[in-house]
């Protein structure tokens, strides 16, 4: 798993009421965040449902505010986590947040969504007051290096970069080559690679861009 920098300021939000929104562009890293946060309130015993609006059965239970308050306290009862993925799929979302979290109710509500500036302009302007926007981006070059080298430099990584300036440069280039988004990061050989960003490449066009 690739440690990514933002996780702790997420997890030290997970205690504040307000929504906590993970803002970032498609295939950054938003669901894995929100998974090991929920792993993370389960070792605790804490209950949490989860719900992806790219899912056609979780789809249903956005119809309404009323029809997702029902669901959730099927799942968990009256107090818990809710973790919401793929938010943007919802027409008015922050209207339909502001809603919910206006009625005072024991939940925390943790959401993503895709970084459109319409759906940002939306939630910035329902939720003012409501939420704290966490903004993702992929895999920095820092993240990138500490992940390569198993984190073994993590706390000494600027010396890293002038000790071992060969493999800083052979890092970089492949960092500059292929990006930074985690599944590419991931992936092991250079065809692997390659398919990959292809097929991020056409999500984009088939989900966003249209």
């Amino acid at each position: 798993m690739i440690k990514r920098d933002i996780y702790q300021n997420l997890k030290e939000h997970l205690l504040k009421k307000e929504i906590t929104f993970i803002a970032g562009p498609r295939q950054a890293g938003k669901t894995t965040l929100m998974l090991r946060l929920m792993d993370e309130l389960v070792k605790k015993e804490q209950k949490v449902t989860f719900l992806n609006l790219d899912i056609e059965m979780d789809k249903q239970f956005f119809r309404t505010q009323l029809d997702l308050l029902k669901k959730i306290e099927f799942e968990i009862g009256k107090q818990g986590y809710v973790f919401i993925d793929e938010i943007q799929r919802k027409n008015d979302a922050g209207v339909f947040l502001k809603g919910i979290y206006d009625q005072n109710l024991s939940y925390k509500f943790i959401v993503s969504g895709s970084g459109s500036v319409e759906l940002k302009e939306k939630i910035h302007e329902s939720l003012a007051g409501r939420k704290r926007v966490f903004e993702l981006s992929v895999v920095s070059f820092k993240e990138f290096i500490n992940y390569k080298t198993d984190y073994k430099y993590s706390e000494k990584i600027i010396d890293f970069f002038k000790l071992e300036k060969e493999k800083t440069l052979k890092f970089l280039e492949e960092y500059f080559s292929f990006g930074g988004y985690p599944r590419v990061v991931l992936d092991e050989t250079f065809k692997d690679k390659n398919a990959t960003i292809n097929e991020i490449f056409q999500s984009y066009l088939d989900k966003d861009m249209i």
